[in-house]
């Protein structure tokens, strides 16, 4: 499982995990001013047994092993003294007990030099709401996924159905996401409006972002938007904007969707050149999806940008009918 987790995302979950710690010895404080109010003598005999701790440390310094033993015995008699008045009075024995929202870790994130489940998942929940899509993957994804809304009719010129073509799609989905840590792909999706590319990038990015891999989602519009505004500076540049900039060179997985739709100059294809080529050679895998043709994208960027889907890319039609239309139809 990739863990790459920034400085400040692994501080900002530290931070949750020290005010949940903080929370839970507040609540103590006050079981126990409670308890005390309601049962005075439970309070007489912590302050006898404190008396006894501290007469036990001096002892420990003079050398006193019988007193410490004889001391000992005091306090545990004194602590069984405080138990059965709080069972008498209805509060269970371990009523003052420090309690935890992860006992296994105590709420410290490790145990020993693991990361405990329940940091992983609170990793989970930080990419989940830094990834852009964290919402729309609750909607969109494989579990969601419908097969059955893609034709079984072949399609004359290619000699495949779109429901064969998308199974086969689907397949390698599911090698680039079981093979993601071993190895840098990438994916380009095209193929006309509403057929599933960005349902398909959805899919990928929830089963990424459930093993802690940092993906970060963006319309080309968008990037294009942080690359510019990185470049030339916006006083209305917002720190998510800032912060998203900084990962989109080295987050796991780099979604890019409906590129093409951006307004395209010789400044854009420069700032997309610079992205695509330099994710490539920090072997960070890249998903893209378009509705335009191989030709368009030829003729729409660069010559590099072009060369470098080509030669870099596993380029995947998707074929079918609009299906917001079918949904539309059927609802």
């Amino acid at each position: 499982i990739s863990m790459n987790l920034k400085n400040s995302q692994y501080q900002a979950i530290m931070r949750q995990y020290d005010l949940r710690q903080m929370e839970h010895r507040h609540q103590q404080t006050l079981r126990y001013e409670e308890l005390c109010n309601k049962l005075p003598a439970y309070r007489d005999l912590e302050d006898q047994i404190a008396a006894l701790y501290a007469d036990r440390a001096r002892a420990a310094v003079l050398g006193q092993t019988v007193q410490l033993q004889d001391m000992l015995q005091q306090i545990q008699t004194l602590q069984h003294q405080q138990r059965i008045l709080m069972t008498r009075a209805g509060y269970p024995s371990d009523y003052l007990a420090l309690t935890y929202t992860c006992p296994d870790c105590h709420d410290t994130g490790f145990i020993g030099d693991e990361k405990c489940h329940c940091f992983k998942q609170a990793m989970v929940d930080l990419l989940y709401r830094q990834s852009n899509i964290h919402e729309v993957l609750e909607r969109e994804n494989f579990d969601t996924f419908d097969i059955r809304y893609y034709s079984d009719a072949k399609n004359r010129n290619l000699g495949i159905s779109p429901r064969e073509n998308m199974q086969a799609v689907l397949n390698t989905c599911h090698d680039f996401i079981d093979h993601f840590d071993e190895q840098a792909r990438n994916l380009l999706f095209y193929g006309d409006t509403g057929v599933g590319k960005t349902f398909l990038t959805n899919c990928v990015a929830r089963e990424l972002l459930n093993t802690s891999h940092t993906v970060i989602y963006l319309t080309a519009f968008h990037l294009v938007d942080i690359l510019q505004n990185n470049t030339f500076g916006n006083d209305d540049m917002d720190d998510s904007d800032e912060n998203m900039f900084h990962y989109i060179l080295d987050c796991d997985l780099l979604i890019i969707d409906d590129l093409g739709t951006e307004l395209n100059n010789a400044f854009v294809t420069s700032q997309l050149f610079l992205c695509i080529n330099e994710r490539l050679l920090a072997r960070k895998s890249t998903i893209i999806s378009t509705n335009l043709s191989l030709d368009e994208l030829q003729n729409e960027y660069s010559e590099r940008i072009f060369s470098r889907l080509i030669s870099n890319y596993e380029i995947m039609l998707i074929l079918g009918d609009d299906i917001r239309i079918k949904k539309a139809i059927s609802d």
